[in-house]
């Protein structure tokens, strides 16, 4: 299944996309955005982890791709619970020329309404880096998200020790927030050439 935004397509993950994978985790600028972290990966460390994530009935994950660059990132709801119906939630988006476009934004809205309107699930949780202030305006302002809390101390980078914001979406929060600012009611966006002349789905 492919999933429509207004500026965003999500699809499945291809075994083409894995050197754009692969050169986006082990980008410095990147690492320094995101809450994880990980050691430098081989292609060969890609190309198993590409062969594993089929097996997973928890996870699911999609390539964000635009009209204009094409595959720009990933998206994922992982740790699914699907007797508490609930996931975590995140995206990673190659290239800081890429932020700033709406891209996520339209990225998280779009996972968000699959999540609680086709899997029926009912709260997606996350966290951001007590300095990631973009991240913090997209969840926070645009998307719905609810700060929920503070892990003090809990990530280290870059030789010291940050906050980690905790935060979660309820299925109702996400439908307040669709009904507060319109945002499937809006035009398009020049993306209905990008979708074939379809409606998103």
């Amino acid at each position: 299944m492919e999933l429509y935004g207004k500026k965003v397509k999500l699809r499945a993950i291809e075994e083409s996309d894995l050197e754009m994978l692969r050169s986006m985790k082990n980008d410095p600028w990147t690492e320094e955005m995101v809450v994880g972290w990980c050691p430098p990966i081989s292609t060969a460390m890609q190309k198993k982890w590409f062969d594993s994530i089929s097996l997973d009935n928890n996870k699911m994950l999609f390539v964000i791709e635009t009209k204009e660059e094409g595959a720009v990132g990933y998206t994922c709801l992982i740790n699914i619970d699907w007797k508490n119906r609930k996931a975590n939630g995140g995206i990673m988006i190659k290239n800081k020329r890429n932020m700033s476009k709406g891209i996520a934004t339209d990225t998280y809205m779009t996972i968000l309404r699959y999540a609680f309107m086709e899997l029926n699930l009912n709260r997606i949780n996350g966290s951001i880096l007590d300095y990631n202030k973009a991240s913090q305006h997209v969840l926070l302002d645009k998307v719905g998200y609810h700060r929920e809390g503070v892990q003090r101390q809990a990530i280290y980078k870059n030789g010291q020790y940050h906050d980690l914001i905790m935060i979660g979406i309820l299925k109702e929060d996400y439908m307040k927030k669709i009904d507060e600012t319109g945002y499937w009611k809006r035009p398009i966006d020049g993306a209905h050439e990008f979708l074939g002349g379809g409606t998103p789905q």
